[in-house]
Formats: C-alpha cells, structure tokens, sequence
C-alpha cells in the first residue's frame, strides 16, 4: 500500500506544500515565493515574512491537496520544517503541520531543512548511502559526508559569509537587482572575468572551510573606487568575476573533501551532491561538475525548481523519516538553529 506524506516548508521567504508518495511520485507541489513582498528592502524581513506566512499557509496546503487528489485521511504522516530558520515562519509552518496530523491521527515528523535540501537528490536522482554532499544557500555553504538519515559530518563549513549571503550582498552593492543570486548569474553571462582580478578565498588552505565576506568587500571597495565612472560593462565583468572567484574557492575546497570521503569509504562508487538554492547556478553547476568528472565521482544535482525551498523536499525527508520510524513529538519546538551533525544524538 502506497504511503503519501505532505510536506509543509515555511523556513525563510516560500510558503510551500507537497504530497510525495514512498515510490518518489510528486503528486503536488505548490509554492508562494515573497520577492514582491521583500523587494524593496533588498532582502527578506522577518516579521513581513511570518505575517505572509500566516495569511497564505491555508490557501497553499488546500490548493496542494487538490492539486495532489487526496484527502487528509489518505496521508500517512504530515511533515513540517522545524529549523532552521526564521522563528516566525517555522512556528507558522510547524503548528499547522502539527495541526493537521493531531486531528487525523497520524504521525507529525519535524524536519531539519537542511537535512531536507540533502536528500532531495535521494528522490530525483536515486542517490545511494554514503554520499559527499556540497549544500550551499542563502544561509548555509558546508561540504559534509552523508552516511545515512540523519546521520552526517561536516566536513567543512563557511566562516562567515554563507555563499548565497555573499551573491545577494554583492548584487546589491552593484545595485542589480532582487533577489541578487539570479541577478547576478544573468549578468555574468554578459561580462568578461578577465576584466577584473577577484581573490578567490581559502584557496590553498589545509582544511575545507570557506570565506567569501572578504571577496564580497573587495567588489565594494572596487566598486567605490569607480562609483563615478561605472558602466554596464563594468558591472557585468564584475559579476563574471565575483562568479570565477566563488567557483574556483569552492573546487579547491572539493578537491581537499574528496581525498577525506575516499580515505573514509572503501567502497569505488564514490557519490557526490550538489544542493539548495544557490545549486540552481548553472555556471556553478557546470564548473563543479567538471571537478567532478576529473575526480571519479558521480555528479548529482536536484533540478533547478527542487533546488530552492519547496515542500518536495520537505515531504520526502518525511518520507525517508517514515520509513525508519523517526516520529516526532507533537510537544516538539521550532529551532532557528539546527545543526545537521545533532540529528544522530537525536535519533
């Protein structure tokens, strides 16, 4: 018998819901993004983001639950996003997935969103135990060995600046647009990176960690330094640049993983996973996909539209929790912060 989990994602700036299915059938996927909401603050706030959350949620659970033609007493188990995130909109998101499994009598699974972006390609791409995961966001850049569900190890991790923080930051100093991660990979592709030298961060560092705040203020003060004399060109070399800099700090610090996860794993089938939102940049995606290929690892990568925060990816961490009895407690809080290493103490 088929078991269908819906999937309730409210951590940041989507208020999204989906019906997954146990043999990877996405029977709905309905998302509301709030770029109109936020755009002219050049960034999410998050009072605006939960009381957005709060008027929407309803609409976007039964516009998925039409979508998926099922009804509540069909479900499974409902998973909601625990953390972390943004205390409003996890509260918003979490209570209502609560809600629903408490007058349905079934089980409410909290899910780590992090834990949600690493295993989506385990849907999309039938992606096996262990894997090297790469998951790269607005809010998070870490490189971490995946042994199971819930079960990981950081490998390495951003020292300040997440890596999607320093795309939008470095678009809205050159004043592109928002959200600034799209804006600027559009732009690049007009630019010549030759044009302007970037410093790519850690590069040659011993261990796997990354940087990118210090990338990020070389753009201003370059920036500032021709703020008089700036052209089009100008901005669109900056961001072939800014672009050529992030990949080439991110593959250095793949290459050190690589050697780690394959003095970790004695098997030859070596998996890698790229994930969140930022891997929805194909440059990104292209470049470390080359690394990939040149270091016998298979390159996976959700597509594009999974790749941002949805309720897919929510509903099959649900699922994957379901199949090893990971129920949760309905007395379970929000977490803002979650790290993905707490999980096995938690199992």
């Amino acid at each position: 018998m088929k078991k269908y989990v819906l999937g309730i994602e409210s951590s940041c700036d989507e208020t999204a819901v989906s019906v997954v299915s146990d043999n990877k059938k996405i029977l709905s996927n309905v998302v509301y993004s709030q770029i109109k909401e936020h755009k002219d603050f050049g960034g999410v706030v998050p009072e605006i983001a939960a009381r957005s959350h709060l008027d929407l949620i309803s609409w976007v659970i039964k516009q998925a639950m039409l979508e998926a033609n099922i009804t509540f007493q069909d479900l499974s188990a409902v998973a909601g996003v625990a953390g972390p995130g943004l205390i409003g909109g996890l509260l918003v998101g979490m209570q209502s997935a609560k809600a629903i499994a408490f007058a349905n009598d079934i089980p409410f699974i909290a899910i780590n969103h992090l834990e949600a972006h690493a295993l989506t390609a385990r849907l999309t791409n039938n992606v096996s135990f262990p894997f090297l995961l790469l998951l790269v966001s607005g809010g998070h850049t870490q490189i971490l060995q995946v042994k199971n569900v819930g079960d990981y190890k950081i490998l390495g991790k951003t020292l300040d600046d997440a890596v999607g923080e320093a795309f939008d930051k470095t678009a809205k100093i050159l004043n592109i647009g928002y959200p600034g991660g799209p804006a600027l990979e559009k732009r690049a592709k007009l630019g010549n990176p030759n044009n302007i030298k970037l410093p790519s961060p850690m590069v040659g560092k011993p261990n796997c960690d990354f940087s990118f705040s210090g990338l990020k203020t070389r753009v201003r003060h370059l920036y500032d330094e021709q703020k008089n004399n700036i052209t089009q060109e100008y901005i669109n070399d900056m961001c072939a640049s800014f672009q050529v800099a992030v990949a080439k700090s991110i593959n250095n610090r793949l290459e050190k993983s690589f050697k780690i996860f394959r003095n970790n794993n004695e098997n030859k089938k070596y998996d890698f996973v790229i994930a969140g939102g930022v891997a929805s940049n194909l440059y990104l995606r292209n470049e470390i996909k080359e690394l990939c290929e040149k270091n016998n690892f298979n390159f996976n990568a959700p597509p594009v539209n999974l790749c941002t925060d949805n309720g897919v990816m929510i509903a099959w961490a649900g699922v994957e929790n379901l199949q090893i009895n990971n129920i949760s407690n309905f007395d379970m809080p929000a977490r803002p912060r979650w790290n993905l290493e707490e999980l096995k103490n938690e199992k």
